[in-house]
């Protein structure tokens, strides 16, 4: 095909190739939008359950799909004996350790682990910062996440003492012995224990997709632009 001097002849292959490459980058765009439009969803219903009363932990194996995200009170009482320290928790600039103890829910054999804050690595790393421990029967208020937590885990090796790096359910049931609930809960309602329960509220994430999205789609056009540039020459001119 010749237009003003030009001629656009591509390739069989190159016709093929360039059409499957703007497909598939189409396509990784669109998944990213609905990925994002997902994610709209889910922040949403976070904000709906922000505006709904706690609901009741009861004391009978639970799912956590049916607590996650939503405000939730439990009853029962503190076992410090199998408090551990999350490492590497930054709080305004400052290392630190996230406190995990055990509650066991009041009239049943299940336990809850709960997030109670946050508190400063003291000067002497080797020397755990000391936490007030409450005593007897409370109740507990905080937001229903779950209990997996992963930074980066250097190595396989069995947890030793009370510094994690990492929370996993199934391996502290294994440790402690305790049987528990399938979530953990950030806890809100204060207790004078001097732990810091600034829980950082997280937003949609849909902005990072529609991003990805506009770049997928990015690519297709410059696929399409490639692939005529690379396909246009100029016609040659007939020598008299």
């Amino acid at each position: 095909m010749n237009v003003l001097g030009y001629r656009f002849e591509p390739r069989l292959w190159a016709i093929v190739s360039t059409i499957i490459s703007v497909i598939i980058f189409i396509e990784l765009g669109k998944w990213q939008l609905s990925r994002a439009e997902e994610k709209k969803a889910q922040y949403e219903q976070l904000e709906q359950y922000a505006k709904q009363a706690a609901v009741t932990l009861p004391g009978i194996l639970v799912k956590l799909k049916d607590f996650q995200y939503r405000e939730v009170e439990v009853s029962g009482e503190y076992l410090p004996e199998y408090t551990i320290y999350l490492d590497n928790k930054i709080y305004q600039g400052r290392a630190g350790y996230h406190v995990i103890t055990p509650l066991k829910i009041s009239n049943s054999a299940l336990h809850v682990v709960i997030n109670r804050g946050w508190v400063a690595i003291g000067n002497d790393r080797s020397a755990l910062p000391p936490v007030v421990e409450v005593k007897g029967e409370l109740k507990v208020v905080g937001i229903a996440a779950s209990p997996e937590t992963k930074t980066l885990d250097l190595s396989d090796k069995v947890v030793e003492g009370q510094i994690w790096d990492n929370f996993n359910l199934q391996r502290y049931q294994e440790v402690t012995g305790l049987a528990m609930q399938p979530l953990m809960l950030l806890q809100k309602s204060e207790e004078k224990d001097g732990l810091i329960r600034d829980w950082s509220k997280p937003d949609s994430g849909a902005s990072k997709n529609i991003g990805y999205a506009v770049q997928w789609f990015s690519l297709a056009a410059t696929a399409v632009i490639i692939f005529i540039v690379l396909n246009v020459k100029r016609r040659n001119k007939k020598i008299e």
